[in-house]
């Protein structure tokens, strides 16, 4: 691969990457604005005077255009409460907070931890439990384990998340609490930096909420890519070197059907930061999900686009990464 090839390839990724999340901040703003039609009439007191409203509008710089705010948020706005607008401040602003009267970009890193936390478990769980099962249910085709597996799948694939979660907590904290083993907390979130087992703990059920269902996708697809590549010539080979089915299967014939599952596995991961608004709703999480909830339910217009804005972001960089990875395969092979 010519190195005018890698930086073309370089280029119109990143072109369609800001292309990307110009589009999305532009459709959010645009649907805020009809959906939060009146944001000043929302913050005044009852039977607030017009004047009063006005004083409100002129203060969070809703008074102006819907063009001249759009033009703020992305460039240099006006200050709102002392907190810069626009993307040429350092670092960029995301805006004010009406209802909690805070920058945005601090509420989104005060929040980002539990969201990672609660993405980065669920994460290691899915993978290894995905390669695990989907290469032994390919080694044991047809067989009972594969038959068992599949049902895995199916049953995981057809409950919400939320009845997944509500199930968990069922059964792992209510009934083995009246058993007498409370180990598994049904709700609330530690700080890794208070206390990792504490911060573990908490976990364990959201985490499992989030990767059972990914586990019963992405087990199934890697069963199917691993099938695709066993009768290829190289695989041949490796059989009649004598090397051992582990090594066979969990070393060349993964590795030969990694490509599809990566580029799935980078959208469901993307996904999963960007938008585990249920599950931290169950488990009372208090992280980027739960504040969009919490946002769009009271008009906070200025937190809804900056978090759309940060699950775009992750969405673009987590995808750009898989095409990175997959080029590089395609490049060597």
């Amino acid at each position: 691969m010519t190195a005018f090839a890698r930086t073309q390839f370089l280029r119109t990724r990143l072109t369609r990457m800001l292309i990307t999340v110009i589009a999305v901040v532009i459709v959010t703003f645009v649907l805020t604005q009809v959906a939060f039609t009146n944001p000043a009439q929302n913050l005044a007191p009852p039977n607030a005077s017009g004047e009063t409203i006005d004083s409100i509008a002129r203060a969070y710089g809703i008074d102006r255009p819907w063009y001249e705010q759009l033009f703020g948020y992305f460039v240099k706005g006006p200050d709102i409460q002392g907190t810069p607008t626009g993307f040429l401040n350092w670092p960029p602003s995301l805006g004010y907070s009406y209802q909690q009267q805070r920058p945005v970009t601090e509420l989104l890193l005060e929040k980002i931890p539990a969201t990672l936390s609660l993405a980065a478990g669920a994460l290691m769980l899915w993978v290894i439990f995905s390669v695990l099962l989907g290469v032994l249910a390919a080694r044991r085709q047809g067989g009972w384990f594969d038959k068992v597996t599949s049902g895995f799948s199916y049953t995981f694939l057809s409950l919400p998340t939320f009845v997944t979660g509500m199930l968990l907590i069922y059964f792992l904290f209510y009934q083995l609490s009246l058993a007498g083993f409370r180990f598994f907390p049904s709700s609330g979130y530690v700080p890794i930096t208070e206390s990792p087992g504490e911060w573990a703990r908490h976990l364990i059920l959201p985490w499992l909420t989030l990767a059972l269902a990914e586990i019963a996708i992405f087990q199934r697809v890697i069963r199917s890519s691993v099938l695709e590549v066993v009768n290829q010539d190289y695989i041949r080979t490796a059989k009649a070197k004598g090397l051992s089915d582990r090594r066979i299967y969990f070393g060349h014939a993964l590795s030969g059907a990694l490509n599809p599952v990566l580029t799935l596995g980078g959208i469901e991961l993307a996904a999963i930061i960007g938008g585990a608004v249920i599950t931290e709703q169950v488990f009372g999480i208090d992280g980027i999900g739960r504040l969009a909830v919490t946002s769009a339910s009271s008009g906070d217009a200025p937190v809804v686009i900056g978090i759309t804005l940060f699950s775009a972001v992750v969405f673009v960089i987590t995808t750009f990464v898989v095409d990175l990875i997959t080029y590089a395969r395609s490049a060597r092979q």
